[in-house]
């Protein structure tokens, strides 16, 4: 989230004539985020306040709005968005969350649009000749060498067997809610579906483990919590045995995808009233992580 195009509040009470949710008593900038323009939009109808997210979308096109908007409402009645994001996950949190992955790959099957993930292999061989000024010898290596593994792998028999369907793609810690009124953390749903599209599940396991399940100033997995996320997974949706052959393969494809979109927002950013690009450095680390040391899949 960020704020590329500005609106005032008078412009947005003027464009929601055409809705049934009040008068607008306020419009605020949300600053977290890098691709589209986001606000905290409060509403007041029949004297009760109620808080939205409004979102501009600044790179979808309008053919492409359909699948991300009809995919969260079929996948709607999995989650009821409470609570709070948990930025310090324990592995209970990420039981919970690798559970209700693998829930919403088999609640998507029947899910009727199909739309790539539009940040796959495509755009990481399109986008790699513009960053690579950027970088230092070292740096460019590793992305020449990766690109090409990852090429590889994607043309691959087995890669074409993977199982595949509607993925959230982005599954971060802040794009996840947790209840904890009670004093018990229960997980209230996932959010943020704006990089979903259609692409392997294991992909989708992948970048949320390389997020929820590492030490985040080195990029380590961390056993426990990853076994907690890997294990509850495999409960609901039983991983392949091609799936167990690759799982290294896709850790490091979900580390090179955010590796180059965040150097891509870093060196070449957009102007926003309010902007925060990510440090690359943070996933250039993930992805020398997951080259340098193999990872199994621990379900059993």
């Amino acid at each position: 989230m960020a704020v590329f195009t500005t609106v005032s509040q008078d412009e947005i009470a003027r464009w929601l004539l055409d809705y049934d949710l009040g008068e607008v008593r306020a419009l605020r900038g949300i600053a977290s985020g890098i691709e589209n323009s986001n606000f905290f939009l409060t509403m007041e109808q029949d004297g009760v306040t109620r808080e939205y997210v409004l979102t501009i979308f600044e790179r979808l096109r309008f053919d492409q709005l359909p699948y991300y908007l009809h995919l969260m409402d079929h996948l709607a009645r999995l989650t009821r968005l409470p609570g709070a994001s948990q930025l310090a996950p324990e592995a209970g949190h990420c039981a919970e969350v690798g559970a209700m992955l693998a829930r919403m790959h088999l609640a998507g099957l029947d899910y009727p649009r199909q739309q790539p993930n539009l940040r796959s292999l495509a755009w990481w061989q399109q986008t790699a000749p513009e960053i690579t000024p950027f970088l230092d010898a070292a740096q460019r290596q590793l992305l020449t060498d990766e690109i090409a593994h990852q090429t590889a792998f994607f043309g691959s028999a087995d890669y074409a067997a993977l199982q595949s369907g509607p993925c959230h793609c982005d599954l971060f810690r802040d794009n996840v809610l947790f209840d904890s009124a009670d004093g018990r953390h229960k997980l209230g749903g996932f959010f943020d579906f704006y990089f979903a599209g259609n692409d392997k599940w294991l992909f989708d396991l992948a970048v949320t483990v390389n997020d929820w399940c590492i030490d985040l100033p080195t990029g380590v997995l961390d056993t426990v919590r990853a076994q907690a996320m890997l294990r509850a997974y495999h409960a609901v949706r039983p991983l392949t045995s091609t799936e167990a052959a690759h799982w290294q393969d896709m850790l490091r494809a979900g580390a090179l995808r955010f590796w180059v979109s965040r150097l891509w927002d870093f060196y070449l950013p957009r102007e926003a009233d309010m902007l925060q690009p990510h440090d690359p450095t943070h996933f250039e680390r993930i992805l020398r992580q997951r080259i340098d040391h193999a990872s199994a899949l621990p379900w059993i």
